[in-house]
């Protein structure tokens, strides 16, 4: 008798579950979709975090840069290289892959980034390291944006 009961009681919880798992696949997934967006076109992502624009000077400020050069030789190097893949990504032509706002809000809200913004997310599962909160000041965080910009090829207009 206890094993009918049994029985009954986990086949009825089995087609609880399965129709549940029917009925939220007819539902959009509009997480799903942004996702999908900013992957496709992450230069337009701006990312999480309290840069919402950065104004880029058409030339590099090099005072700026050598800051950040410093900053990133201190802070950033021991989990990143300029050209190779080590812990985490390469940071040569990043500002080809990312937008100035997302990488600033990566380097300034790395946690907040893994928890909201899809590309961070992805890069979490690739390195499988999460990228530490080194607690810089928005003004470091853009003197290091400025040191990755000479680190990019930048074409020639004629």
């Amino acid at each position: 008798m206890l094993n009918k009961l049994v029985f009954r009681v986990t086949g009825f919880f089995l087609m609880l579950v399965i129709f549940q798992a029917g009925c939220n696949g007819d539902r959009e997934h509009p997480q799903e979709e942004e996702e999908v967006d900013a992957l496709a076109d992450p230069m337009s992502v701006k990312g999480v975090g309290p840069i919402d624009e950065v104004a880029l000077e058409a030339e590099i400020d090099q005072a700026m840069a050598g800051e950040g050069q410093k900053l990133f030789e201190q802070y950033c190097t021991a989990c990143h290289k300029v050209e190779q893949r080590y812990i985490g990504p390469a940071v040569k032509e990043v500002t080809a892959r990312r937008s100035p706002e997302w990488i600033m809000n990566m380097i300034l809200n790395p946690d907040g980034m893994v928890r909201e913004d899809p590309i961070a997310r992805q890069l979490l599962q690739e390195y499988l390291s999460p990228m530490p909160n080194q607690n810089l000041t928005q003004q470091e965080a853009r003197s290091i944006l400025e040191y990755f910009r000479t680190l990019s090829e930048v074409e020639e207009l004629d």
